[in-house]
Protein backbone atom coordinates (compact mmCIF):
# COMPACT_ATOMS: atom_id res chain seq x y z
CA UNK A 1 0.00 0.00 0.00
CA UNK A 2 1.00 3.42 -0.72
CA UNK A 3 0.23 6.85 -1.06
CA UNK A 4 0.45 7.91 -4.93
CA UNK A 5 -2.96 7.92 -5.75
CA UNK A 6 -3.55 10.63 -2.90
CA UNK A 7 -0.32 12.74 -3.79
CA UNK A 8 -1.98 12.79 -7.82
CA UNK A 9 -5.23 13.84 -6.78
CA UNK A 10 -3.96 16.35 -4.32
CA UNK A 11 -1.62 17.98 -6.63
CA UNK A 12 -3.91 17.50 -9.75
CA UNK A 13 -6.73 19.40 -7.59
CA UNK A 14 -4.82 21.92 -6.78
CA UNK A 15 -3.25 22.62 -9.80
CA UNK A 16 -7.16 22.99 -11.61
CA UNK A 17 -7.61 25.69 -9.18
CA UNK A 18 -5.30 28.20 -10.24
CA UNK A 19 -5.83 30.04 -13.54
CA UNK A 20 -2.95 31.40 -15.51
CA UNK A 21 -4.11 35.09 -14.95
CA UNK A 22 -4.00 34.42 -11.22
CA UNK A 23 -0.23 32.85 -11.55
CA UNK A 24 0.79 35.57 -13.74
CA UNK A 25 1.41 33.57 -16.98
CA UNK A 26 0.01 35.06 -20.86
CA UNK A 27 -2.87 32.87 -22.22
CA UNK A 28 -2.94 32.08 -25.50
CA UNK A 29 -5.51 30.57 -27.77
CA UNK A 30 -7.69 27.65 -26.61
CA UNK A 31 -7.05 25.42 -23.33
CA UNK A 32 -7.98 22.33 -22.33
CA UNK A 33 -7.46 21.90 -18.60
CA UNK A 34 -9.40 24.26 -16.06
CA UNK A 35 -6.39 25.29 -14.32
CA UNK A 36 -2.97 25.47 -14.94
CA UNK A 37 -0.76 23.01 -16.99
CA UNK A 38 1.51 21.01 -15.88
CA UNK A 39 4.26 22.65 -17.99
CA UNK A 40 3.31 25.90 -16.11
CA UNK A 41 3.44 24.59 -12.84
CA UNK A 42 7.02 23.22 -13.21
CA UNK A 43 8.03 26.40 -14.95
CA UNK A 44 6.98 28.17 -11.59
CA UNK A 45 8.40 25.51 -9.39
CA UNK A 46 11.36 25.83 -11.04
CA UNK A 47 11.85 22.06 -11.85
CA UNK A 48 11.78 20.66 -15.33
CA UNK A 49 8.31 19.28 -16.95
CA UNK A 50 9.63 15.63 -16.67
CA UNK A 51 10.55 16.01 -13.30
CA UNK A 52 7.20 17.77 -12.09
CA UNK A 53 5.34 14.91 -14.04
CA UNK A 54 7.00 12.82 -11.99
CA UNK A 55 5.53 14.11 -8.61
CA UNK A 56 2.25 14.91 -10.54
CA UNK A 57 2.19 10.52 -10.79
CA UNK A 58 2.50 10.54 -6.92
CA UNK A 59 5.99 10.10 -6.42
CA UNK A 60 7.13 12.01 -3.77
CA UNK A 61 9.85 9.60 -2.59
CA UNK A 62 12.73 10.94 -1.48
CA UNK A 63 11.59 14.83 -2.82
CA UNK A 64 13.82 17.62 -0.93
CA UNK A 65 12.42 20.22 0.98
CA UNK A 66 13.49 22.78 -1.49
CA UNK A 67 11.76 21.44 -4.33
CA UNK A 68 8.69 21.19 -1.77
CA UNK A 69 8.22 24.61 -0.90
CA UNK A 70 8.67 25.45 -4.67
CA UNK A 71 5.35 23.50 -5.47
CA UNK A 72 3.66 25.03 -2.75
CA UNK A 73 4.95 28.48 -3.58
CA UNK A 74 3.76 27.36 -7.24
CA UNK A 75 0.71 25.75 -6.22
CA UNK A 76 -0.14 28.89 -3.96
CA UNK A 77 -0.68 26.26 -1.16
CA UNK A 78 -2.22 27.55 2.31
CA UNK A 79 -0.09 26.60 5.89
CA UNK A 80 -2.69 23.90 5.96
CA UNK A 81 -2.12 22.30 2.69
CA UNK A 82 1.83 22.87 2.36
CA UNK A 83 1.66 20.81 5.72
CA UNK A 84 -0.13 18.29 4.34
CA UNK A 85 2.22 18.20 1.21
CA UNK A 86 4.99 17.72 3.70
CA UNK A 87 3.07 15.00 5.49
CA UNK A 88 2.58 13.05 1.81
CA UNK A 89 6.26 13.00 1.43
CA UNK A 90 6.84 11.88 4.93
CA UNK A 91 4.35 8.82 4.01
CA UNK A 92 5.68 8.00 0.95
CA UNK A 93 8.39 5.38 2.14
CA UNK A 94 7.54 2.09 2.96
CA UNK A 95 4.84 1.29 5.98
CA UNK A 96 6.34 1.79 9.55
CA UNK A 97 6.28 -1.12 11.09
CA UNK A 98 3.94 -3.21 13.03
CA UNK A 99 4.92 -1.57 16.48
CA UNK A 100 4.19 1.73 15.05
CA UNK A 101 0.98 1.16 13.58
CA UNK A 102 -0.27 -0.42 17.03
CA UNK A 103 0.95 2.47 18.41
CA UNK A 104 -0.16 4.65 15.75
CA UNK A 105 -4.03 3.48 15.68
CA UNK A 106 -4.68 2.74 19.40
CA UNK A 107 -3.67 5.83 21.80
CA UNK A 108 -4.97 5.62 25.53
CA UNK A 109 -6.28 8.84 27.46
CA UNK A 110 -3.66 9.32 30.21
CA UNK A 111 -5.00 9.14 34.12
CA UNK A 112 -4.28 12.46 34.50
CA UNK A 113 -6.26 13.94 31.36
CA UNK A 114 -8.94 12.16 32.48
CA UNK A 115 -8.20 13.88 35.38
CA UNK A 116 -7.83 17.11 33.67
CA UNK A 117 -11.38 16.86 32.12
CA UNK A 118 -13.22 15.64 35.00
CA UNK A 119 -12.06 18.89 37.18
CA UNK A 120 -14.04 21.59 34.83
CA UNK A 121 -17.33 20.45 35.66
CA UNK A 122 -19.03 23.62 34.27
CA UNK A 123 -17.75 23.18 30.93
CA UNK A 124 -18.23 20.54 28.31
CA UNK A 125 -14.62 18.73 27.75
CA UNK A 126 -13.90 15.54 25.91
CA UNK A 127 -10.58 13.79 24.53
CA UNK A 128 -10.25 12.93 21.07
CA UNK A 129 -7.97 11.55 18.58
CA UNK A 130 -7.16 12.52 14.96
CA UNK A 131 -9.99 9.95 13.77
CA UNK A 132 -12.06 12.22 15.52
CA UNK A 133 -13.00 9.21 18.16
CA UNK A 134 -14.39 10.92 21.28
CA UNK A 135 -12.21 8.52 23.94
CA UNK A 136 -12.96 10.19 27.05
CA UNK A 137 -15.56 13.13 28.16
CA UNK A 138 -16.38 14.57 31.42
CA UNK A 139 -20.57 14.85 32.63
CA UNK A 140 -21.29 17.96 30.69
CA UNK A 141 -19.54 16.68 27.44
CA UNK A 142 -21.20 13.34 27.46
CA UNK A 143 -24.69 15.84 28.03
CA UNK A 144 -24.20 18.43 25.41
CA UNK A 145 -23.41 15.13 23.09
CA UNK A 146 -25.72 13.00 24.19
CA UNK A 147 -27.48 12.13 20.89
CA UNK A 148 -24.23 10.80 19.42
CA UNK A 149 -23.87 8.69 22.89
CA UNK A 150 -27.41 7.29 22.43
CA UNK A 151 -26.24 5.55 19.14
CA UNK A 152 -24.36 2.78 19.17
CA UNK A 153 -23.70 3.03 15.82
CA UNK A 154 -21.83 6.12 16.02
CA UNK A 155 -19.17 4.34 18.23
CA UNK A 156 -18.34 7.93 19.81
CA UNK A 157 -17.28 9.33 16.30
CA UNK A 158 -17.89 12.91 16.14
CA UNK A 159 -17.71 12.29 11.55
CA UNK A 160 -20.02 9.21 12.15
CA UNK A 161 -22.36 10.99 14.30
CA UNK A 162 -22.10 14.58 11.36
CA UNK A 163 -22.91 12.42 8.76
CA UNK A 164 -24.68 9.13 9.12
CA UNK A 165 -27.33 10.15 12.15
CA UNK A 166 -30.04 12.73 11.08
CA UNK A 167 -30.45 14.46 14.25
CA UNK A 168 -26.90 16.16 13.49
CA UNK A 169 -28.38 18.43 10.98
CA UNK A 170 -29.88 19.84 13.93
CA UNK A 171 -27.91 19.99 16.24
CA UNK A 172 -24.58 21.34 14.34
CA UNK A 173 -26.16 25.05 13.33
CA UNK A 174 -23.67 25.24 10.68
CA UNK A 175 -23.25 21.45 9.59
CA UNK A 176 -22.09 22.05 6.28
CA UNK A 177 -19.36 23.85 7.59
CA UNK A 178 -18.53 21.83 10.59
CA UNK A 179 -18.84 18.49 7.68
CA UNK A 180 -15.88 20.25 6.06
CA UNK A 181 -13.81 21.05 8.74
CA UNK A 182 -14.23 17.41 10.07
CA UNK A 183 -13.65 15.97 6.08
CA UNK A 184 -9.90 18.03 6.24
CA UNK A 185 -8.92 16.64 9.42
CA UNK A 186 -9.30 12.98 8.37
CA UNK A 187 -8.04 14.15 5.46
CA UNK A 188 -5.03 15.69 7.03
CA UNK A 189 -4.73 12.26 9.21
CA UNK A 190 -5.09 9.64 6.30
CA UNK A 191 -2.08 12.36 4.89
CA UNK A 192 0.28 11.66 8.20
CA UNK A 193 -1.32 7.68 8.54
CA UNK A 194 -1.71 6.29 5.10
CA UNK A 195 -1.47 2.88 6.83
CA UNK A 196 -3.94 2.97 9.78
CA UNK A 197 -6.44 0.25 9.16
CA UNK A 198 -8.59 1.65 11.56
CA UNK A 199 -8.62 5.32 9.34
CA UNK A 200 -8.93 3.81 6.54
CA UNK A 201 -11.79 1.57 7.86
CA UNK A 202 -14.04 4.86 8.79
CA UNK A 203 -13.13 6.70 5.46
CA UNK A 204 -14.43 3.57 3.32
CA UNK A 205 -17.68 3.32 5.83
CA UNK A 206 -18.05 7.06 5.47
CA UNK A 207 -17.83 7.21 1.75
CA UNK A 208 -20.35 4.22 1.47
CA UNK A 209 -22.59 5.26 3.27
CA UNK A 210 -23.02 9.20 2.77
CA UNK A 211 -22.86 10.42 -0.46
CA UNK A 212 -21.96 13.88 0.93
CA UNK A 213 -18.86 12.94 3.04
CA UNK A 214 -18.34 10.98 -0.47
CA UNK A 215 -18.21 14.67 -2.39
CA UNK A 216 -16.47 16.34 -0.05
CA UNK A 217 -13.60 13.64 0.56
CA UNK A 218 -13.13 14.12 -3.39
CA UNK A 219 -12.01 17.78 -3.17
CA UNK A 220 -8.97 16.69 -1.15
CA UNK A 221 -9.79 19.60 1.26
CA UNK A 222 -7.42 20.02 4.21
CA UNK A 223 -8.78 21.42 7.59
CA UNK A 224 -7.26 21.80 10.95
CA UNK A 225 -9.09 22.75 14.30
CA UNK A 226 -8.19 25.77 16.13
CA UNK A 227 -10.07 27.82 18.37
CA UNK A 228 -13.79 28.53 16.93
CA UNK A 229 -17.28 29.91 18.22
CA UNK A 230 -19.21 26.56 17.94
CA UNK A 231 -23.28 27.35 17.19
CA UNK A 232 -25.08 24.19 18.38
CA UNK A 233 -28.90 23.32 18.68
CA UNK A 234 -29.38 20.95 21.86
CA UNK A 235 -32.85 19.11 22.21
CA UNK A 236 -33.30 19.90 25.88
CA UNK A 237 -31.89 23.54 26.05
CA UNK A 238 -32.17 24.77 22.99
CA UNK A 239 -29.82 27.36 20.67
CA UNK A 240 -26.26 27.25 22.13
CA UNK A 241 -23.13 29.50 20.88
CA UNK A 242 -20.26 28.43 22.21
CA UNK A 243 -16.15 29.54 22.47
CA UNK A 244 -14.12 26.05 21.27
CA UNK A 245 -10.46 25.37 21.73
CA UNK A 246 -8.42 22.42 21.03
CA UNK A 247 -5.48 21.47 22.88
CA UNK A 248 -3.17 19.69 21.60
CA UNK A 249 -1.59 16.97 23.86
CA UNK A 250 2.49 17.58 23.93
CA UNK A 251 3.35 13.77 23.04
CA UNK A 252 3.45 11.79 20.35
CA UNK A 253 -0.64 9.93 21.16
CA UNK A 254 -2.02 12.59 18.23
CA UNK A 255 -5.02 13.00 21.18
CA UNK A 256 -6.58 16.53 21.67
CA UNK A 257 -8.51 18.07 24.63
CA UNK A 258 -11.85 19.85 23.06
CA UNK A 259 -13.16 22.30 25.81
CA UNK A 260 -16.44 24.60 25.19
CA UNK A 261 -17.02 27.57 27.57
CA UNK A 262 -19.47 30.26 27.72
CA UNK A 263 -18.97 33.74 28.07
CA UNK A 264 -20.37 35.20 31.33
CA UNK A 265 -23.77 36.66 31.40
CA UNK A 266 -24.56 35.29 28.00
CA UNK A 267 -27.89 32.98 27.53
CA UNK A 268 -25.56 30.42 26.43
CA UNK A 269 -23.46 30.04 30.20
CA UNK A 270 -27.43 29.93 31.31
CA UNK A 271 -27.99 26.85 29.02
CA UNK A 272 -25.08 25.15 29.89
CA UNK A 273 -25.76 25.61 33.79
CA UNK A 274 -29.48 23.80 33.06
CA UNK A 275 -27.99 21.10 30.94
CA UNK A 276 -25.48 20.45 34.35
CA UNK A 277 -28.05 20.51 36.62
CA UNK A 278 -30.43 18.32 34.48
CA UNK A 279 -27.17 15.81 33.73
CA UNK A 280 -26.36 15.40 37.44
CA UNK A 281 -29.86 14.83 37.98
CA UNK A 282 -30.55 11.64 35.49
CA UNK A 283 -26.88 10.66 35.36
CA UNK A 284 -25.29 9.44 32.01
CA UNK A 285 -27.43 6.43 30.57
CA UNK A 286 -30.62 8.01 31.00
CA UNK A 287 -29.53 11.26 29.63
CA UNK A 288 -28.78 9.82 26.27
CA UNK A 289 -32.19 8.07 26.34
CA UNK A 290 -33.93 11.36 26.98
CA UNK A 291 -32.55 13.17 24.08
CA UNK A 292 -32.91 10.22 21.81
CA UNK A 293 -36.26 11.87 20.64
CA UNK A 294 -36.29 15.53 19.81
CA UNK A 295 -37.81 18.23 22.19
CA UNK A 296 -40.58 20.40 21.82
CA UNK A 297 -38.27 23.32 22.80
CA UNK A 298 -37.39 26.06 20.67
CA UNK A 299 -34.51 27.07 20.34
Amino acid sequence: MDNRDVVSAFLRSRRDRITPEQAGLPTYGQRRVPGLRRGEVATLAGVSVEYYTRLERGNLHGVSDSVLDALARALRLDATERMYLYDLARAAGPAPGGRARQREARPTVRPSVARIIEGMPEMPAYVMNNRLDTLAANPLGRALYSQMYADPSCGANVARFAFLNPAARRFYTDWETMTRFAVGALRIEAGKSPHDRDLSNLIGELSTRSDTFRVMWGSHDVHVFRETTKRLNHPLVGGLELDQETLSLPDESGLSVVVYSAPPGTPAEDALKLLGSWSATTGPEQNAQSTSKPSTRQP
